[in-house]
């Protein structure tokens, strides 16, 4: 025996899959029957519940902090738009507060280390010291409603620190959360006219102090353009009411406007017969247009108009264009069910000889050419003095990605449009100088028409967008975009030369607030919160010397309660105008066909000629559109008598009865 006896070591604690074995051989009963069911039964059901709970707690901690990043996106929208400062188009939190303790006297280190080497102004000490606690952005929601604009940036301690978990990414992709527009006092786009962050008065003496708010008095003169209604021209290439038409142009004479859009149509005049083409009712128009002494802007319309049930017009594409279609489909856009779009046809076909002999660009350069060869005297006088390309569905730069005839609803994100066999030759050949052959394939796991970005895999947060497949697949879509419009203004620089030549760019707007922004990708613009997808594209149009046409939004987007589609049009306008500005290029308007209040009126003039802008950057000209002749008496803006004046800077808005 031993006398000093070893102690006895502990048996260690079976891990992993050992672990599982004893607790399954424990839970079985010399019988082989499991003992104690009932209890397990119980136990699985405790788990589960707590699980749903904790699955809740961690969705109502997403939303608050989404709640609280949405508050620091609006504050910095607000000072973004009114705080007059060179700011790059997508500035993050950090470059916005640093521009403003700049101008407020502070010195900012590069490493975030804020201070002042004056002693606070009289004024500061009057309001008080207000504390900030470490990490927490100083431009609360607190303390903007106890201060105004310069005076919040006054009152912060000598030394601020920056968070730096706030990435740019993080806050271009921030979620509004839900709101009650009915309790805005003032229902302004931008963010710091509510009552929540100032109130009115403090913002006008801070920000407005030595200009009236809805003084439009002296500014800049921008020209408007009313376009005419679509069924003035038939399908017979006649001009459908004369009477009608002289009548609507004398109400625009007496509203002093600059000038018509005249739309032609590519399915009017050279619907039967290739090369056959027919400009008679487009010459009795304009005759009567020169007798009002009115300037014209003609839109080259290549696309297919009216397939909607709203839509009392249908003007397809040529008729032996269709014919063409039927035997070899894959002229069209092509979903990836197989589903064509006749809308506009594929880019596919640009250097493709498959329109009797024609390619692509051919058929439109023929085009053109013809209408500037028969219409050569009013260009020599100056009537018509400008041409737009259409350049894809609706006449804008983009795929038909939202066809309605698809099933395709507001807000869904579209589909990608890239199956014809065309376009398929197209990737496959970049896939394989890239050196990844089997990248040559659209995504599989994209949604459909309406679905929203977090159903799918590609689109979602963290989705395969950002992968490496993603990043080139999304890379040679927008590229084909681009490549497209660089090969028809190459053309139509030499039928219209000398003429400025007009580019519409589509507002996509919806899951702008998303950090994939999926219906701008379908549509072809690269522009996820980590790229800037307008830059690309403004530089081939920068190449061309041509006009950049933006449709403005004079109303907040309110279509679905809590922001369901994440829409932010006032974000996208400001980037892509911006963009556009800082390229030099040439930025137009256009209204959208929704009505608007004096409100949004107001806010289509302000962005048309910004009066805060140190450059006094300005549209060029502006186009106003709706529904129904101006005749029949349904005016979508409220007073286009006033809303003229604005733009030519005629008039004080307070004047308006």
């Amino acid at each position: 025996m031993d006398p000093h006896p070893q102690p006895q070591s502990q048996p260690r604690r079976p891990r992993g899959f050992a672990a599982t074995a004893a607790a399954a051989a424990a839970a079985v009963s010399p019988t082989g029957t499991p003992s104690g069911s009932v209890g397990a039964t119980t136990a699985s059901s405790s788990s589960g519940k707590g699980k749903r709970e904790r699955e809740k707690e961690k969705e109502r901690t997403k939303l608050r902090e989404r709640h609280r990043r949405a508050i620091t996106s609006r504050m910095l929208a607000g000072l973004r738009q009114y705080g007059n400062f060179p700011l790059p188009a997508r500035a993050d939190m950090n470059d916005v507060l640093a521009a403003l303790a700049r101008e407020a006297g502070w010195t900012v280190e590069p490493d975030g280390t804020t201070y002042r080497h004056s002693p606070p102004p009289q004024h500061q000490q009057n309001l008080g010291a207000y504390s900030v606690r470490s990490g927490e952005s100083p431009l609360s929601a607190t303390s903007l409603k106890n201060c105004s604009v310069n005076a919040t940036l006054d009152c912060q301690p000598p030394v601020v620190r920056i968070d730096d978990s706030l990435s740019p990414a993080s806050l271009d992709s921030v979620v509004i959360p839900e709101r009650d527009t009915r309790s805005e006092k003032y229902p302004s786009a931008s963010p710091i006219n509510s009552v929540e962050c100032l109130e009115a008065d403090q913002l006008i003496h801070d920000v407005h102090s030595t200009q009236h708010e809805n003084d439009f008095t002296g500014t800049q003169y921008v020209p408007v353009y009313v376009k005419l209604s679509t069924g003035v021209i038939n399908n017979f290439c006649q001009l459908a009411d004369p009477d009608g038409v002289r009548q609507e142009l004398s109400h625009m004479s007496s509203l002093n406007v600059d000038g018509v859009i005249v739309d032609c149509w590519w399915g009017i005049v050279e619907c039967w017969n290739p090369q056959k083409y027919v400009w008679s009712g487009y010459r009795e128009l304009f005759n009567h247009i020169r007798e009002f002494k009115m300037k014209i802007q003609v839109v080259m319309a290549f696309h297919e108009y009216g397939r909607t049930d709203s839509a009392d017009v249908l003007i397809p594409l040529p008729n032996w264009i269709l014919e063409i279609g039927k035997a070899n489909q894959d002229i069209f856009f092509t979903d990836r069910e197989g589903r064509r779009t006749t809308e506009y046809l594929s880019w596919g076909i640009d250097k493709e000889r498959v329109l009797n002999g024609r390619t692509g660009v051919e058929v439109y350069f023929d085009f053109m050419r013809s209408f500037r060869t028969e219409f050569d005297d009013l260009f020599a006088e100056g009537l018509i003095s400008a041409v737009e390309i259409g350049l894809g569905p609706s006449g804008e730069l983009r795929y038909p990605s939202f066809s309605e005839r698809m099933g395709w609803r507001y807000p869904g994100i579209g589909e990608f449009q890239c199956y014809d066999k065309y376009l398929q030759q197209h990737l496959r050949k970049a896939a394989k100088f890239r050196g990844h052959s089997f990248w040559a394939r659209g995504p599989d796991n994209a949604g459909h028409y309406n679905s929203r970005p977090h159903e799918t895999g590609f689109f979602c947060e963290r989705g395969d967008y950002d992968s490496y497949y993603g990043r080139f697949f999304l890379h040679w879509y927008a590229q084909s975009l681009m490549d497209h419009a660089d090969n028809v203004l190459s053309l139509a620089n030499l039928a219209f030369e000398e003429i400025q030549i007009i580019i519409k760019i589509p507002a996509i707007y919806w899951w702008y607030k998303t950090s994939s922004h999926a219906a701008e990708l379908t549509a072809g613009y690269y522009n996820p919160t980590n790229q800037d997808g307008y830059s690309t594209v403004f530089e081939v149009l920068k190449k061309h010397s041509v006009t950049m046409k933006f449709v403005c939004y004079g109303l907040q987007i309110c279509s679905y309660e809590n922001d369901e589609a994440f829409a932010d049009p006032e974000g996208l306008s400001w980037q892509v105008l911006n963009s556009a500005w800082d390229r030099g290029l040439s930025v137009a308007g256009e209204n959208t066909l929704s009505c608007y209040d004096r409100d949004g009126c107001l806010r289509i003039i302000e962005t048309a000629k910004p009066r805060n802008d140190p450059d006094r950057r300005h549209f060029s000209f502006f186009v106003y559109q709706q529904p129904s002749p101006l005749v029949q008496g349904v005016i979508c803006l409220p007073d286009l008598d006033y809303f003229i004046k604005c733009m030519h800077g005629d008039i004080t808005g307070d004047l308006v009865p």
